[in-house]
């Protein structure tokens, strides 16, 4: 009883008002529109010259393949941490997953959107919050991890890199962040006692600015040390459960990191240059690095500063211009483009079912 009463609750927590709902979809209609906008103003009235360069059999078979591995891998990960921390669900509920990660991803600071979505979304499928938690974060730790801890010595050793501003300037600071990066997630995953403790006097100290009241204070900390027991437990899991499932969320992960920086190297090939491949992968992995601490939506305007500034010195202007765009849209708009009408489908099934 006491179990169905806590579901209960849970449930009526996460649903949505109509009034939500509605300014909810209203995002998204006005997405679906900004989104292209977005694109074209990248571009600057060019898309001919983007077209010529890259529409042709030898890319764009390639291309499709890639995308195909590239989302492919980021819903089996998910899909493989979710078993992990035991919680089967069918694969094919992952495939929106992907499309709603990569929209919400890249119209929040620091992609911070892009796991709360989903965390809602697997709710709604009969995931328990401390279940979704667990796995998205362990689906993000596990990719972190692969980029935080080869970064910066990739920054600081590989000719061309070692050498360069993003280097000499930042190179510090990106480590330091990293670091602390890293440190947030030790204590999340084995000392949330800390965590708890931190919230707890966050929370006291904004109760005695009388911003709030000791009645919600007490609600949030009872609901806040639930789902991270929860958490805790499933994380548990992940470790001490069936290991061939982690084995599986920690390649499939691999997989995507290694789809997602090899498309600017299939589109260096198609612009005729032979540009080593482990090259391109190096300085993939320190741009992505870079863009897990730029402030700006989805990294917009970092990412592709970085990126231009990695690759300015190997190719030429145009074709830089060709190669930035290009990588962003195959990696980033493609994804975001989808996710709007996929986002919109999955919010007006689940008003159905509360209807």
């Amino acid at each position: 009883m006491h179990t169905k009463r806590s579901l209960s609750s849970a449930s009526t927590q996460f649903q949505f008002s109509r009034v939500k709902l509605f300014l909810f979809v209203l995002l998204f209609i006005s997405l679906s529109a900004l989104v292209p906008w977005t694109i074209q103003r990248e571009l600057e009235g060019q898309f001919s010259q983007l077209w010529d360069k890259l529409a042709t059999a030898s890319f764009i078979l390639p291309a499709l393949a890639l995308l195909f591995i590239y989302y492919l891998s980021d819903a089996l990960r998910l899909w493989f941490a979710l078993r992990a921390v035991g919680r089967k669900q069918a694969f094919l509920s992952m495939i929106p997953m992907i499309f709603i990660n990569l929209l919400f991803s890249n119209v929040t600071p620091m992609a911070t959107g892009g796991g709360v979505a989903q965390v809602w979304f697997l709710h709604k499928q009969g995931v328990q919050v401390g279940a979704a938690v667990a796995a998205t974060t362990l689906r993000t730790l596990m990719a972190s991890m692969m980029i935080f801890i080869p970064a910066p010595l990739v920054l600081f050793s590989i000719k061309g890199l070692s050498d360069s501003s993003l280097s000499s300037r930042w190179g510090t600071s990106l480590a330091i962040f990293a670091l602390l990066y890293a440190l947030f997630f030790i204590i999340l995953l084995w000392r949330p006692r800390w965590l708890a403790s931190a919230v707890d006097k966050g929370l006291a100290l904004i109760c005695m600015t009388g911003m709030l009241s000791q009645s919600r204070r007490h609600r949030w900390r009872l609901r806040f040390l639930r789902e991270l027991v929860r958490f805790t437990h499933y994380f548990r899991i992940f470790f001490k459960g069936k290991p061939v499932n982690s084995l599986f969320a920690v390649i499939s992960t691999m997989v995507f990191l290694l789809s997602l920086f090899s498309f600017p190297a299939l589109i260096l090939w198609t612009l005729g240059y032979s540009f080593n491949y482990f090259t391109v992968l190096m300085y993939m992995l320190v741009n992505t690095f870079v863009m897990y601490f730029a402030p700006t939506p989805g990294a917009a305007g970092v990412a592709e500063g970085v990126f231009a500034l990695l690759f300015a010195t190997v190719v030429d202007s145009v074709d830089l211009f060709v190669l930035v765009v290009g990588w962003r849209f195959l990696t980033v708009h493609l994804g975001m483009l989808i996710g709007v009408p996929v986002s919109l489908y999955a919010i007006f099934h689940q008003e159905q079912k509360l209807g």
